[in-house]
């Protein structure tokens, strides 16, 4: 398997570095790179639950990305370390106007939201839904949380406050938990194009021009 990739142009390794950053800074935690026909998917997780009474609601970020290949390979590797490795090639290739290839750090075997794939087909449009509101509900969640939660509390208490805040339904939209907004205002996907909204069995996805965000709702929402 491949042990390294390289993207079209120092601007791509740059739109990556960003979204890296950006996903860290959500959860310091691990990436999925998904490389095949000259594409790279990078999933990150925003929400997911851990444990079978934890009621946080899945919600992955995802951007794509060209290949300058098309070698396959699917990898969860530690997001600091992406983004290091990434930044190192970012630089070179500015210095030097290449293509630089940039290095798979060590691939982490107990992320549990990896193993949830959303499917690549089948995808319907629903109505879209406005920046607007998803900004409004993000701020909002934002707020709630930081107020909820002290400095000094246990993770698990955290995790508790952040389940029920972005576990709740969107206004109008009762398939989209407001961690949707969340994971889109903090990955940097909403801007002045209109959030399109597609379905397909018990997934959601929210598509800008700038990224995707995508939902596993949970099965008691499924009958609705």
């Amino acid at each position: 398997m491949t042990r390294s990739f390289a993207l079209a142009d120092p601007a791509s390794l740059a739109d990556l570095e960003v979204f890296l950053g950006r996903a860290q800074r959500v959860e310091d935690g691990s990436v999925r790179l998904i490389g095949g026909g000259g594409v790279l998917a990078v999933y990150v997780a925003v929400l997911y639950p851990v444990g079978l009474l934890d009621e946080t609601p899945t919600v992955l970020g995802l951007r794509t990305f060209a290949l300058s290949s098309r070698e396959g390979f699917d990898v969860v590797v530690p997001v600091r370390s992406l983004l290091d490795r990434v930044t190192r090639a970012r630089e070179l290739a500015e210095s030097s106007g290449q293509t630089v290839e940039v290095g798979l750090p060590m691939e982490v075997h107990t992320v549990t939201w990896a193993a949830i794939s959303p499917p690549r087909g089948g995808w319907h449009r629903v109505p879209p839904m406005a920046t607007e509101l998803l900004a409004r509900v993000a701020r909002d969640g934002i707020a709630e949380v930081g107020a909820a939660v002290p400095d000094a509390v246990g993770e698990s208490i955290v995790r508790r406050v952040r389940g029920e805040v972005w576990g709740r339904e969107t206004p109008g939209f009762e398939h989209v938990p407001t961690g949707a907004a969340f994971a889109a205002e903090s990955l940097g996907f909403l801007g002045d194009d209109e959030v399109v909204v597609y379905e397909t069995g018990p997934w959601t996805r929210l598509t800008t021009v700038r990224g995707h965000v995508l939902v596993k709702r949970r099965a008691w929402t499924l009958s609705r």
